[in-house]
């Protein structure tokens, strides 16, 4: 916990969706993309880009769990990808890609677990969630240029306008309740 505020980890395909989804959630205070999960040391998006250094593209999510809960942050999270699929998302293939959650603490594990099996329960979908839940070890921040990213591309990355676009008019819809700016 750093002042009050907590943090999490989320994969679920490129970082850029990621980022993007969480940058509009009320109480997310800073987003990072980056890299975890690997045995290679300071990897690049090069490096994990081949899918041979164990990483995953994740986002560190810091946020105010007096304004956002981390269930919250769960129920967006597997909203915005899906988490029954193996090693993907979309066209994005690969070990990099696949659905995580890491954790900084046993609450937050406990919150995970609880949370997926709801789900499981609940029969949300209709095959088996994937998503693996496992305490962070090390990150490590993805390069500069891509952070913010889609607050820099949104217009000229066709990515950001075929796939972003659509995850977040998704978002929008669902979790009116939990925008920064629900007009937007």
């Amino acid at each position: 916990m750093i002042d009050n505020k907590q943090k999490i980890f989320f994969g679920g395909g490129c970082f850029w969706c990621m980022e993007a989804i969480f940058q509009k959630l009320q109480g997310v205070e800073k987003i990072t993309s980056g890299y975890t999960g690997g045995t290679t040391k300071s990897p690049s998006y090069k490096n994990v880009a081949t899918g041979s250094t164990g990483h995953v593209e994740v986002v560190e999510v810091i946020f105010d769990p007096k304004m956002i809960t981390l269930n919250d942050l769960l129920a967006v999270f597997f909203s915005s990808h899906d988490p029954t699929t193996q090693d993907r998302q979309g066209n994005d293939i690969g070990s990099q890609y696949r659905s995580v959650i890491y954790y900084i603490s046993v609450n937050q594990k406990n919150e995970i677990e609880k949370f997926i099996k709801q789900l499981t329960a609940d029969k949300i979908f209709t095959k088996s969630i994937v998503t693996e839940v496992k305490p962070l070890d090390i990150f490590y921040p993805a390069e500069d240029y891509h952070q913010n990213y889609y607050q820099q591309n949104r217009y000229k990355n066709p990515y950001c306008l075929l796939v972003i676009n659509p995850k977040i008019k998704k978002i929008k819809k669902s979790f009116t309740h939990l925008l920064k700016n629900p007009e937007k």
